[in-house]
């Protein structure tokens, strides 16, 4: 028996995307698309898949929102948010809402087809570059403390978030951002994006000065 999947993205690429990836597989069957949250709750409420993909920011109702009411709905369909945010604020409320993985849109094949089977046998799935000490201690509490407005705050000086540390440390230890994405398996522009926003939070605009205000911080 096929395992039947709703895929739920306002921008329609993605979604042929994700199709195009999934019907080379003989056992996954994608039996509907949605733009929004809204949608994605009445094809799961009609059609019953067995996984829901979501993303997150979407028009109408966000894909945190859509899971969290399908969690309470007791539908027996399970959710895997696909996002391209990696923040600790968004891995929290997805977790909170009831999201049984969470994926990043640069996400491989292999990794993408794995969670989705994982998910659909009991399990849950965080792809590899979400902190694992962050997953184990929400899963092993009932639930995480956290309203969708409370911020999580990080304990790195400049609110830097796990993967611009690891961006920067590289940077200063001199890969250029293609040899970065190819040590974190990340898209060249995530990390271009990662290391303006680090810059940008430390207020610097050269390396050197990054490199001083690192150690004067001990981040290195």
């Amino acid at each position: 028996m096929k395992t039947t999947i709703v895929l739920t993205d306002d921008h329609s690429i993605v979604r042929d995307g994700i199709r195009s990836l999934l019907e080379t597989e003989n056992d996954l069957e994608v039996i509907g698309e949605g733009s929004n949250g809204l949608e994605a709750i009445e094809l799961v409420q009609s059609k019953k898949p067995d996984i829901l993909i979501i993303d997150i920011r979407m028009p109408e109702l966000n894909g945190i929102e859509a899971v969290s009411q399908l969690e309470l709905d007791t539908l027996p369909t399970k959710c895997i948010i696909l996002s391209m945010h990696d923040s600790e604020e968004y891995i929290l409320k997805c977790i909170q809402a009831g999201a049984k993985g969470y994926l990043l849109k640069d996400t491989g094949k292999v990794e993408f087809l794995k969670a989705i089977h994982t998910v659909k046998n009991g399990g849950t799935y965080y792809s590899g570059d979400i902190s694992q000490v962050l997953v184990n201690n929400l899963l092993n509490s009932e639930k995480p403390n956290i309203t969708p407005q409370k911020k999580v705050t990080t304990k790195t000086p400049f609110d830097l978030t796990k993967k611009e540390l690891q961006v920067l440390l590289l940077v200063l230890e001199g890969f250029t951002n293609q040899q970065i994405s190819e040590k974190l398996n990340n898209s060249k522009r995530t990390v271009e994006t990662h290391r303006f926003n680090l810059m940008r939070k430390m207020e610097v605009k050269n390396l050197l000065d990054l490199s001083k205000k690192a150690q004067a911080n001990n981040l290195i």
